[in-house]
């Protein structure tokens, strides 16, 4: 059992990675007023909550650096995969986002949560027909990934009826982001065109009339650096010119901007200056090639939503193995499985008696019967009791929205929080949801016709 202190400053920084309206009350944690340990009382745990403060001021940043650096009109995206319910769908109209959705679920929460056609974008690296025919009767945009799919438009669906279509770009350039399966960029990646194929698709569309009015790319997810995406920036310009976009054109370079998950990734990278640098790249190559300025699309990604969210979990059993101690809680996951797939670091505080000092090194981990059901290792922290909650903050992206009922686990409730208000968005699963849709086979009895 590894033995060391902390400091007040790093509590400081642990705090850091928490929403924007968290503070200390009486050494105990609180978000938008609400005490988290009272909404454990009401709602149990596992538990996610989301600062709806901090969620505005994420786009708020971005609508000012775009509005500062850009001339032209712009957009932002919300990425519908980091985490979409019908009230995270409504919240993004309050700011007339685009909502990025893969395939016809996604679409089906959006509209449901009141997206407009124009404001709903769709991706995805092979949309069936079911998809395609959900994008062409909901969305305002959808981005073609391959040429197959884009002869699947043509051929299956009333030209008429068609919604933007951009073309995905392969740059072949790679984003370092925390691990190689967030990144998709790469020459030998699944997702877009080359340059060959993306004038293929642009000619197919010019001799079908099909309504090609922009390019898009993405590299990855979670990065921090922006340098590398200047190279994809002139490539996708050049593109433009090849293809002759004129006038009123899209052009998205994606996004994925990276967030803190650890106090030793602190401080968060710039929005600002991604912004900028973005802008000031495709306001200078589309100079330099005499294009004209593309009407811009950005795609923040988890940046937008992941430090809005904490998950709350409560330790039930403290176990000491050598130098190794776990403490073993009821969320893992089943609801946040970014350590199995990724090693994704996190950092966490006690609910309850904040300030203690942390003296242990201690590993977190879930109820499942699984090995890489690991949330934290070697994180410091006070002597933590069974029983006593667990926040581990950057929750809001990429836990509810890839979590499973593995194991029987059924997902937890999730609330939004305002001052003076703390509303249920998700209700928690029940075991009765999980036998919704287990249908009897009516097998005979074991000695049938024997």
């Amino acid at each position: 059992m590894h033995k060391d202190s902390s400091t007040p400053s790093q509590t400081s920084a642990r705090l850091a990675l928490f929403p924007d309206s968290t503070r200390i009350r009486n050494d105990s944690l609180f978000i938008a007023g609400h005490a988290l340990a009272a909404l454990t009382d009401r709602y149990l745990t596992p538990l996610y909550v989301y600062d709806r403060a901090t969620l505005d001021a994420s786009v708020k940043t971005y609508l000012d650096a775009l509005s500062a650096y850009y001339p032209f009109p712009s957009r932002i995206t919300y990425a519908g995969k980091a985490f979409l319910c019908k009230a995270i769908a409504a919240w993004t109209q309050t700011h007339d986002l685009f909502v990025d959705c893969t395939g016809e679920g996604e679409i089906a929460i959006a509209v449901a949560g009141g997206v407009p056609r124009e404001n709903i974008l769709v991706h995805g690296v092979n949309k069936s027909l079911a998809d395609l025919k959900s994008a062409i009767q909901h969305a305002g945009t959808i981005v073609v990934d391959n040429l197959t799919e884009l002869a699947q438009i043509q051929s299956q669906f009333t030209h008429s009826q068609l919604p933007n279509l951009w073309l995905r770009l392969l740059p072949g350039v790679a984003v370092t982001t925390h691990h190689s399966h967030t990144q998709t960029g790469q020459h030998d990646s699944k997702f877009g065109m080359t340059h060959p194929e993306m004038l293929e698709a642009a000619r197919f569309c010019k001799e079908y009339n099909l309504p090609v009015k922009g390019i898009h790319f993405h590299q990855g997810s979670n990065f921090h650096d922006p340098e590398p995406l200047i190279p994809a920036i002139d490539m996708a310009l050049d593109l433009a010119g090849e293809i002759g976009f004129r006038g009123a054109w899209h052009f998205c370079p994606g996004g994925g901007w990276g967030v803190a998950y650890h106090e030793d990734e602190l401080p968060n990278p710039s929005i600002e200056s991604y912004v900028r640098g973005i802008a000031e790249s495709v306001i200078e190559g589309c100079q330099q090639r005499g294009l004209d300025l593309p009407h811009l699309h950005l795609e923040p990604g988890r940046s937008l939503i992941a430090r809005a969210g904490v998950a709350i979990y409560r330790v039930g059993t403290v176990k000491r193995r050598g130098n190794k101690t776990w403490l073993l809680t009821d969320g893992g996951m089943a609801d946040n499985p970014r350590y199995a797939l990724y090693g994704a670091r996190y950092s966490c505080l006690t609910v309850a008696g904040v300030a203690r000092e942390r003296m242990e090194t201690v590993s977190i981990a879930g109820p499942y019967c699984e090995s890489g059901d690991v949330v934290i290792e070697d994180l410091l922290m006070p002597n933590v009791e069974e029983g006593e909650l667990i926040a581990i903050p950057v929750a809001g992206a990429y836990h509810i929205s890839m979590s499973s009922n593995y194991n029987g686990a059924r997902r937890p409730a999730v609330l939004l929080l305002e001052e003076g208000s703390a509303r249920v968005i998700l209700r928690r699963e029940t075991a009765e949801d999980l036998l919704r849709r287990d249908l009897s086979v009516g097998l005979p009895p074991k000695d049938a016709g024997l």
